[in-house]
This record gives structure tokens, C-alpha cells and sequence, in this order.
């Protein structure tokens, strides 16, 4: 059964950096493209980072500035987003998804895609 679970998020003040981790248990990392998404307080849930299985194609939310660094290393079973220069805006839980993806390199950062998802962990951002 695969699961996922999120860490590294807390509360941080404005333009400090978290990285935050998804750590896949189950299967192996390298056959699933796995997205970062975040939901903020009465807020719907938005993509903002994806990977593609083993080479790692990345796709990044358009609204989203290249603060946002999304990477694998598939010998850990993990796969960090890396934030920098957090604002308050950044405040939200933020969750990663999975999904098995045999044809290719490929990822997306819409939700309905991915099979399996995380508990979550929550980024506070203080101004």
C-alpha cells in the first residue's frame, strides 16, 4: 500500500526558507510523478510543483515566482520542495500526491490526476 507522508513545514517569519519533504512508502519513488499542492484557509486546493518518474520533469504553478524549487532523489524515497523568501501568502498546509506513470516523463498539477495523497503539513509564515 503506498503512503505518503509531508514534514518540514512550522511557523517561520517573512523571507526565511523550509524545505519541505514527502517521503513515499510501499513502492519505489521512481515510478510515480509526484505534486506539491497547497490549500489555504477557505481557499481551494492549488498545484504548485510537479515531478515526473525518474528523470524528473518539473512543471511549476504559472502564478507562482521561481522562489519554488521542486527536486528527487529517488534512493530515499523522497521528494523536497524547497521555498525561499517565504511570504505570508506562502501560508497554507501544503500536501504531496502521487501517482504511477509508466509512459514516459511526465507530471501535472491538477488534483484529480494522483491516486495517493499525504496528511499534510502546515507552513505559517508570519509578516
Amino acid at each position: 500500500q503506498v503512503q505518503l507522508v509531508e514534514s518540514g513545514g512550522g511557523l517561520v517569519q517573512s523571507g526565511n526558507s523550509l524545505r519541505l519533504s514527502c517521503v513515499l512508502s510501499g513502492m519505489a519513488l521512481d515510478v510515480f510523478a509526484i505534486g506539491w499542492f497547497r490549500q489555504a484557509p477557505g481557499k481551494g486546493r492549488e498545484g504548485v510543483s510537479c515531478i515526473g518518474p525518474s528523470d524528473g520533469v518539473t512543471h511549476y504553478n504559472n502564478s507562482i515566482e521561481d522562489r519554488f524549487t521542486i527536486s528527487r532523489d529517488n534512493s530515499k524515497n523522497t521528494v523536497s520542495l524547497k521555498i525561499n523568501n517565504l511570504q505570508p501568502g506562502d501560508s497554507a498546509i501544503y500536501y504531496c500526491a502521487a501517482q504511477s506513470w509508466y509512459s514516459g516523463t511526465y507530471c501535472s498539477l491538477q488534483r484529480l490526476w494522483y491516486s495517493y495523497w499525504g496528511q499534510g503539513t502546515h507552513v505559517n509564515v508570519s509578516s
